[in-house]
């Protein structure tokens, strides 16, 4: 037996991101305008790095408390009552090494190996893969889509939902497609997980990125004390920390000792002095915030009006995120499209075959860019359509 087939089945069934596949293609061309990664192009603004760089430097650099300094956990806190008007206590917060570890974490403390895990479609591949990592068995609940529109049945879910089901992934606003659950939605979603007893897993990173209000409607909004959620989030896409690796999970305070469990016995902690830089972004970020959401709002208005215009793309502009989730007419092979279009077009943009059920004839580009960027993507698009 050789080295590949005596590891484990988990690892060696974990798929390869179709997303990076596209982004190893072409990461070294030449002038090419990446929209394929979830980020935008601004680098994490002084205000934020300068007090990591200083804790840094003055040796901030010891084990500290495995779910987050307590500094950070209170404004953590306090951003919650601030921006959703509900005051939780120190004790509901648990600092992660990143969204994606949040959501490990959160996947782990809910489902054991051989459990099932519903989760909305077209939908963001890590999700999936990471409970496939766990043992668990992803579950796909499609969205509805008509005229470029995105929309959620309940019933959609109610129907997958078996003895096996253990929670509810629930991504809002969503990456890749926009949709952005309504208070009804939302409504309808927690009473199906109260009535078989689920968690929801509630991802709600793009709730400031929403462009009829200032935020989106959030399972906060309606839950109760008692309701099982598991709140994931980051520091990544509000405050252009991407390449920092660190978020938070939102939870009852009775299970937060569990979770802490999961970081000792995973990273033992995030480190202190990057702590610090996410204090500052959620104590000072507000207004940096609302400027990358202004940001994107005339982008999204910019890219999707020159792709529509070609009357080759189907499309809308997205309710929530900064995603731009099309089809262009004639194009079935997203994957072998999204190769050409680095090729040809010199624009990066992610396949829809990334994006499990429903999201096949689909590209995805991030449009959190400086307008010019935008704009010439958005015409080597438009030429690249005129000659298919």
């Amino acid at each position: 037996m050789n080295q590949f087939d005596s590891l484990s089945r988990r690892a060696i069934e974990a798929p390869e991101s179709g997303i990076v596949a596209v982004v190893n293609h072409g990461r070294l061309k030449p002038d090419l305008i990446p929209l394929w990664a979830g980020e935008g192009d601004q680098p994490t603004p002084d205000f934020i790095a300068r007090p990591a760089a200083d804790a840094l430097i003055s040796g901030e650099t010891f084990y500290t408390w495995q779910r987050g300094i307590p500094q950070l956990r209170q404004a953590l806190a306090d951003y919650h009552s601030r921006h959703f008007g509900r005051q939780m206590p120190l004790d509901a917060f648990c600092v992660t090494g990143s969204g994606m570890q949040a959501i490990k974490i959160a996947i782990e403390a809910v489902v054991d190996p051989g459990d099932e895990l519903i989760q909305l479609t077209p939908a963001w591949p890590n999700f999936a893969a990471a409970l496939g990592l766990s043992g668990g068995v992803p579950v796909a609940a499609e969205l509805d889509y008509a005229d470029g529109r995105w929309s959620l049945d309940p019933d959609r879910i109610a129907s997958v939902i078996t003895p096996r089901t253990r929670a509810l992934f629930i991504n809002t606003p969503s990456n890749p497609t926009g949709w952005t659950a309504t208070r009804e939605d939302l409504i309808a979603i927690l009473e199906l997980a109260r009535k078989h007893g689920l968690w929801i897993i509630a991802d709600e990173i793009y709730t400031r990125f929403f462009y009829a209000g200032r935020r989106a409607p959030s399972f906060l909004d309606i839950m109760d004390d008692d309701d099982r959620i598991l709140f994931v989030n980051t520091f990544s896409k509000n405050w252009s920390m991407t390449g920092w690796r660190i978020g938070w999970i939102m939870a009852p305070p009775s299970i937060i000792q569990v979770l802490e469990n999961s970081v000792q016995y995973q990273t033992s902690g995030v480190a202190q002095f990057m702590q610090k830089g996410a204090l500052a972004a959620l104590q000072s970020g507000d207004d940096y915030v609302d400027a990358q959401v202004a940001k994107a709002a005339s982008a999204r208005d910019l890219f999707c009006d020159a792709l529509t215009s070609t009357n080759r793309v189907v499309t809308q502009k997205p309710d929530g995120a900064f995603y731009a989730f099309f089809r262009i007419d004639g194009v079935s092979d997203t994957k072998t499209a999204a190769i050409d279009i680095v090729d040809r077009a010199g624009v990066g943009l992610a396949p829809g075959t990334a994006f499990d059920r429903g999201g096949e004839s689909f590209l995805r580009a991030c449009f959190l860019r400086r307008l010019d960027h935008i704009e010439e993507a958005a015409n080597r698009l438009a030429s690249y359509i005129s000659a298919l």
